[in-house]
């Protein structure tokens, strides 16, 4: 089946609604991007099929559309639940149109509007706007805290000139000791100042290299595997900073398994897709997945804040460092948990981008 003819092909190509084509005994002959990028496949490896292998057959959706099909009505269904293969589910609304030409069989062009991907969109506008917020109020508290201490630690140094008993030196020195801890960690918390570096690298050579250094320090019990895509182009990003952002959450994720259990890194490209409110042709979704007991539900909107943390003696920058580190490539870092599966997803735009 040939696909639709337009005068304009390149808006269908880059709509954010899905956009698909079905012949007459419902098989798949077109899909936009953004109709690829919401059952995560591509249009050469499914063209020709039913729409089953997109949609589980218990769905309600084949007999919908059967029924537009062979009376030729058009319908619209809102918050429609789609059953997707795989066990993954999306919400969108649905239009229907049927495509009646003379001699021809009649077709289905079926418009699906991601509500899922709206509320996304919003939830990221809100993450990169609190976490501009925070970073900016914990900058000012930290330039506040850096002065008296280094008054702190000089006076202390001059005490110790001073004191005529060598043995009273000791205090002296816990002062000093833990002045120079907490300058340690307010330098932590504002993070790096320096502007990224960007080259163009591999971002699997950057994984691969982050797998190693984590395989010495993991326990024997823990596996740490990769699904990587190869069609994901190089990307222009600092690759030191890289390394740590990616770091800090995979070894967060070693930290949450403890001494058995399974690590995925994985990789996908995705393909007209929106980072907050800024659309780009193609993004690098990389995926830290542990089998971990989960995040307490009551962190999941605050694991980006500086000083939480879910662990014993954890300081809680971490995660914040790693989100600036992102941030600094135009992306940004979300993260989904439940028992036994928490997914940290980095996404970072793929077109050049300037210094």
């Amino acid at each position: 089946m040939p696909q639709p003819q337009t005068p304009y092909p390149y808006l269908l190509e880059n709509l954010t609604t899905a956009v698909m084509v079905l012949d007459d005994q419902l098989r798949l002959s077109y899909m936009n991007p953004a109709a690829e990028m919401l059952f995560e496949i591509s249009l050469g490896r499914v063209k020709g099929m039913a729409i089953d292998t997109l949609v589980r057959e218990d769905s309600s959706l084949r007999p919908s559309l059967a029924h537009s099909l062979r009376t030729g009505h058009p319908f619209t269904e809102r918050e429609h639940h789609l059953e997707l293969v795989h066990g993954r589910q999306a919400t969108v609304d649905m239009t229907v149109t049927p495509l009646t030409e003379t001699h021809r069989p009649r077709q289905l062009l079926v418009e699906l509007v991601h509500i899922d991907r709206q509320l996304r969109i919003s939830r990221e506008e809100n993450l990169l706007n609190q976490h501009a917020a925070t970073r900016a109020l914990v900058r000012g508290m930290a330039h506040e805290i850096k002065n008296p201490l280094g008054g702190l630690r000089g006076a202390a140094q001059l005490l110790e000139r001073e004191l005529p008993d060598p043995a009273l030196h000791e205090y002296t020195r816990i002062i000093i000791g833990e002045a120079d801890r907490l300058q340690n960690l307010v330098d932590r918390m504002l993070g790096p100042n320096n502007v990224p570096r960007k080259q163009t690298l591999n971002i699997h050579e950057v994984l691969e290299h982050i797998r190693s250094l984590v395989s010495v320090e993991a326990p024997d019990g823990v596996i740490i595997d990769s699904d990587y895509d190869p069609s994901i182009p190089e990307l222009v990003a600092d690759r030191d900073l890289l390394i740590q952002a990616i770091l800090n959450i995979v070894r967060n994720a070693l930290q949450a398994v403890g001494g058995s259990g399974r690590i995925l890194l994985r990789t996908r490209v995705l393909r007209q897709y929106t980072v907050g409110q800024i659309r780009h042709k193609l993004v690098a979704r990389i995926q830290i997945i542990d089998d971990g007991p989960g995040i307490p539900e009551e962190m999941h909107e605050r694991i980006f804040y500086p000083m939480v943390s879910g662990r014993d003696g954890g300081t809680g920058l971490g995660l914040s460092i790693a989100q600036s580190l992102i941030n600094q490539h135009g992306g940004l870092i979300e993260c989904s948990s439940v028992p036994g599966k928490t997914v940290f997803s980095l996404l970072i735009p793929l077109e050049t981008m300037d210094d």
